[in-house]
């Protein structure tokens, strides 16, 4: 199996929306940021899948200096491998990369925000910079285009964390602000323990509209020169809000399910996006 395509079966095997919104993209766009979206998802697999936060700290640090390697031409991992030939192509920066994994180790030592700046800080790193990353490789002329990016990083990253309020929960993960539980007199142990009430309604509600926000804003920062190149992004922000809006309407049920689009439905909005887009 070469690097690309150990990378193209990670993208595809997690079932990710991000992958509907690659396979629009020209070919070395498409190698370029699929191997990107692997980059994320083997450190991201490490803070998941390690009971032992000993080994996951290792594991990372592993990481930390494969990027070194990297960026010296000497990478190790198939990932690090397939990224490689997009290091100058696409300006994809070692800090941008090492700051996702300082996302990752966040993970690692904490499991709760006390308010929304400190949860922001997280979405920057393990989200925000993703978004940067990929403009580069999508493509634009426009500096503007980069803080678009960034704050459609950070509502696909509010958009996860409202889709898996009740899988985090049972991990003993609570991203939602405290700060914000209490606001709407949520306990914490409402969560973990997949308690649903009108008052956690109310809350979800909230954060579904904040998440609405963030992608408003990031459509007014996107230039009409780049559009066209950003299009992927523009799908995937399609296919989120068309989830946030099926968890709305069924009532805000995440503590206890999972809602998620089909893949044919996630292809018919990629395709009518990037023909309209």
């Amino acid at each position: 199996m070469t690097p690309d395509e150990y990378c193209q079966h990670k993208a595809a095997q997690s079932g990710s929306s991000f992958y509907y919104s690659f396979l629009f993209l020209p070919p070395e766009r498409r190698r370029a940021i699929t191997a990107l979206y692997a980059f994320c998802r083997e450190v991201d697999d490490i803070v998941d899948e390690c009971a032992d936060t000993g080994v996951a700290h290792a594991k990372l640090a592993w990481w930390r200096q494969e990027l070194v390697r990297l960026y010296a031409g000497e990478p190790q991992h198939p990932v690090a491998r397939a990224l490689e030939p997009a290091l100058q192509s696409f300006g994809i920066k070692h800090e941008y990369l090492a700051e996702i994994i300082d996302g990752m180790e966040m993970d690692l030592s904490q499991n709760r925000y006390l308010d929304f700046a400190a949860l922001e800080q997280y979405c920057h790193r393990v989200a925000g910079v993703v978004g940067l990353l990929a403009a580069s490789i999508f493509g634009y002329r426009d500096e503007r285009t980069l803080a678009y990016a960034h704050t459609l990083g950070l509502a696909f990253q509010l958009t996860n964390i409202i889709r898996d309020v009740g899988e985090d929960g049972r991990k003993g993960r609570i991203y939602l602000p405290m700060s914000e539980l209490q606001q709407f007199k949520v306990g914490a142990a409402d969560i973990l323990h997949a308690h649903q009430s009108d008052n956690f309604v109310r809350l979800m509600a909230f954060q579904i509209e904040r998440a609405e926000r963030y992608y408003a804003a990031a459509f007014e920062k996107l230039p009409e020169v780049d559009r066209k190149a950003q299009r992927p992004g523009l799908i995937m922000a399609a296919i989120y809000r068309a989830l946030l809006a099926e968890i709305e309407a069924d009532g805000c049920r995440v503590l206890t399910q999972s809602t998620a689009l089909t893949p044919v439905r996630k292809l018919w909005i990629a395709w009518k996006t990037w023909m309209t887009a």
